[in-house]
């Protein structure tokens, strides 16, 4: 039956595209017009020279959308709203820290004028990371509130009470949905009234439902009515609507949304509900035209949701379930695979595979997964990184958008159920440009959906990868041993 297609409106139908291939089209800092000689300096500090093709895009388009200083000009002029959709590894987090960063430079008060929020713990903590290195000696105030810290330390850090009232001890604020939640209901003094950019990271994931009343009660806040001593009247924002003679005579700071993901909905009813200005959308998510032999084009419409880094390779095991631990042991003892990122379905069965590989013995692993806590959670990426930890097996919740570096592989121990899940697994490999290999074991009663499912997203590059039981043999008598050694410390 031919699909029904969903009207789309013409930002969404018409997207800005942006390269997809990151090594060719890369861009020295230098091209891209406008950046502030500080922060190119910062970058050049930081080693980067060139920037990724949706930085490219994306810096200016925020920049320019600020260019008549952060209060509306007149007219009414009012900025675009900014949606981006860029494979993992693109490089979005400096698409945003950068423009922000320079368009507050020369705020002379401090207030909340740029909030981000993303939906773990680990992700805020390392874009805070990124802002705080460009922040870094301009004076600007970055905090970041993710519940590790007390609730009444968050509050000191985020207002100070004064006689005059209270005043704000934050100009960025990167933030998870549940805590910031918590200081818009209860935290007095904390005020949204001023807030310029409103970036919403992994957007895909801050639509969903449980998210949805967070984003609601921001853009509230932001909304609100100061009723301190009126002297804020003037800056009493409208909500956007038609330019009237009143809307355009008083100034208003412009509250413009910036939404970045990987897997950026399609779902034009989902992104009605954000309720965006305007909106462009950067993507680099697109069929492209292939040029066959005979020099004709021919539009190669795989339906191409979803980008997927340049350097990975995707393989798929057929298997059993008794054999899916045997061949993760074979690949990482026999084929001596390094720096693994495996992913299961569930926090248990990360824990029996983490508990029975340890048992097996002659692998370094350690999990990963919400059992642990955010410290211990840092100390094992770290390890990871550093080489000391070979095998890091990880819950999808965990390792959402988290940038390990210098993972060679990816193995799906449990095939994904969602093409979503797939993208964000494989996509922790093959980061910023570099090679990586993703495998997937699949039991065969799973087989055809997955491929299907991989077809309808049009990633038709996965190949077929048996392993011989004749491998496995080896292994099977230490594994035996090491289930009887589990079945012990269970009981």
């Amino acid at each position: 039956s031919p699909q029904v297609q969903p009207f789309l409106p013409q930002w969404l139908a018409q997207p800005k595209r942006v390269q997809k291939r990151i090594k060719d089209n890369l861009c020295p800092i230098k091209d891209v017009l406008g950046i502030h000689p500080r922060l190119l300096k910062k970058l050049e500090m930081n080693g980067i020279e060139s920037f990724f093709p949706v930085q490219a895009e994306v810096i200016p388009a925020i920049l320019q959308s600020a260019s008549n200083g952060y209060l509306m000009g007149q007219g009414g002029y009012r900025p675009k709203d900014i949606c981006v959709s860029a494979p993992t590894g693109s490089g979005k987090t400096l698409a945003f820290v950068i423009p922000i960063v320079q368009v507050l430079l020369d705020r002379v008060v401090c207030h909340v004028r740029a909030l981000v929020v993303l939906p773990t713990k680990e992700l805020a903590q390392q874009v805070s990371k990124v802002f705080n290195v460009y922040t870094d000696g301009t004076g600007l105030k970055v905090v970041l509130i993710t519940g590790q810290k007390p609730f009444a330390k968050e509050q000191e850090m985020l207002v100070q009470k004064k006689v005059t009232g209270y005043s704000s001890l934050a100009d960025i604020v990167v933030a998870t949905p549940g805590r910031l939640t918590d200081h818009i209901r209860q935290t007095p003094g904390f005020s949204l009234t001023q807030l310029r950019f409103l970036v919403i990271d992994e957007a895909d994931r801050m639509i969903d439902d449980m998210h949805q009343n967070c984003l609601n009660q921001i853009v509230k806040a932001a909304f609100q009515v100061e009723n301190d001593s009126g002297s804020n009247m003037i800056f009493q924002r409208t909500k956007p609507g038609p330019v009237t003679a009143a809307s355009s005579c008083s100034p208003q700071i412009p509250l413009q949304k910036l939404l970045f993901s990987a897997t950026l909905t399609q779902d034009p009813e989902k992104l009605q509900q954000l309720d965006l200005f305007q909106p462009r959308l950067f993507t680099s998510v697109y069929s492209e035209k292939k040029t066959l032999g005979d020099g004709t084009e021919t539009e190669q419409e795989t339906n191409n949701k979803y980008t997927l880094p340049e350097g990975l390779s995707q393989c798929y095991v057929p298997c059993n379930l008794n054999s899916k631990p045997l061949l993760l042991l074979y690949f990482m003892l026999t084929m001596k695979f390094t720096r693994v990122l495996c992913f299961t379905n569930s926090r248990e069965a990360s824990h029996r595979l983490f508990l029975l590989v340890q048992a097996f013995g002659g692998v370094t692993v350690a999990e990963f997964s919400s059992r642990l806590l955010p410290s211990e959670r840092q100390k094992t990426i770290k390890e990871f990184e550093q080489g000391k930890v070979q095998l890091l097996i990880s819950t999808d919740a965990t390792a959402r958008g988290i940038d390990v570096k210098g993972v060679n592989y990816v193995i799906n121990y449990d095939a994904p159920q969602f093409i979503r899940t797939y993208i964000h697994r494989v996509g922790r490999t093959a980061r910023a440009g570099k090679v990586g290999v993703a495998f997937s074991l699949v039991l065969r009663i799973q087989e055809r959906r997955f491929l299907r499912m991989l077809r309808d997203a049009g990633i038709q590059d996965i190949k077929k990868h048996p392993v011989k039981g004749n491998s496995l043999k080896p292994l099977v008598q230490q594994y035996e041993g090491a289930l009887c050694k589990l079945e012990k410390t269970v009981k």
